[in-house]
């Protein structure tokens, strides 16, 4: 049939000419008949010559030399020019309506979003709750610029705003676990962020990303700051965990167990602060009454905890 058959016939032969190892010459010929209209290879008919020649060869060095007492090493993360000029909330405001504006695809709008989560960094927690207020709106295309910026914010103010956002319920669940897993990759988390995100893990129905989010940046927090498990706010989170257990991380039913593994999970993750649940871990590890579920993830609980603290009888249990 005439679907089955070759609607395009193309040809392309290139001479090329090589001297000292440089392409010196290049001469090529392309064709392309359209065959559903040829009649023994005559009718549409294309063809194209092309002929390239090297003229001249430049010697001299075209990168220009740099002294190596110059170079230095840097991370990838953006870097912003700092300027003097003070950032205000009606300012940022401004900008999120410009994004709204703009078109999504531009680089315009790019540009755009890197200003707003720099100078979101500038402001204060008050100036922050007064812009959320003033620009949590939608845009036409249903786009919250302000709910994608905060969480590249990192700033301790931030993240308490956005431990206020997701408290309240104003946004949709998608959003909330973006939030969650922002918390991961906070570069330097500080206490008063631990002690706001703290309550989250009390909250009725906290989800799986709320613990490995909060704890992933308790573990982060831990390893920056010495004697962590002595403060009040990494205590407040260990003890909530701990409740969880119950002593022995005995179960009653699938969801029990679902919940029991998403703790231990989530106290792994936790590190340096988590040493004091050493004892319990090992309870609910050797406790051949539990399933064989919640023994591995406990004894995979201590894959963060330092080995100065005692695992003998974890790993004497089988």
């Amino acid at each position: 049939s005439q679907t089955e058959q070759q609607i395009l016939s193309s040809k392309l032969e290139c001479v090329q000419s090589i001297k000292d190892g440089v392409l010196a010459e290049a001469k090529c010929t392309e064709s392309n008949l359209a065959t559903p209209f040829s009649q023994k290879g005559n009718g549409a008919k294309t063809q194209t010559q092309s002929s390239l020649k090297l003229f001249q060869v430049e010697t001299e060095i075209l990168y220009k030399k740099v002294d190596s007492e110059n170079l230095y090493v840097t991370s990838m993360l953006y870097e912003r020019e700092q300027t003097e000029r003070e950032v205000t909330g009606g300012a940022v405001t401004e900008l999120v309506w410009k994004l709204c504006l703009a078109h999504s695809a531009s680089f315009e709008t790019a540009d755009l979003f890197m200003a707003l989560v720099f100078e979101l960094r500038h402001l204060s927690l008050e100036a922050l709750k007064v812009l959320w207020q003033r620009s949590s709106f939608k845009c036409r295309d249903k786009w919250q610029p302000l709910i994608d910026a905060l969480p590249s914010c990192a700033t301790e103010a931030c993240v308490v705003l956005m431990k206020e956002i997701i408290a309240s319920g104003e946004v949709e669940e998608d959003k909330v676990e973006y939030f969650f897993w922002s918390f991961s990759f906070i570069p330097k988390p500080t206490l008063g962020m631990v002690e706001s995100l703290a309550s989250l893990l009390k909250s009725p129905g906290a989800s799986q990303s709320c613990f490995l989010g909060v704890t992933a940046l308790l573990h982060r927090f831990c390893s920056a700051y010495n004697s962590c498990d002595d403060l009040p706010a990494v205590q407040s989170v260990m003890r909530t965990l701990g409740k969880f257990l119950g002593g022995d991380c005995t179960v009653q039913d699938s969801e029990g167990l679902s919940q029991m593994q998403q703790v231990l999970k989530a106290i792994g993750n936790a590190g340096l602060a988590a040493a004091s649940l050493a004892p319990v871990l090992s309870l609910c590890a050797s406790l051949k009454s539990n399933p064989i579920e919640i023994r591995l993830a406990a004894i995979q609980a201590f894959r963060r905890i330092p080995c100065s603290v005692r695992v003998s009888d974890v790993v004497a249990s089988r």
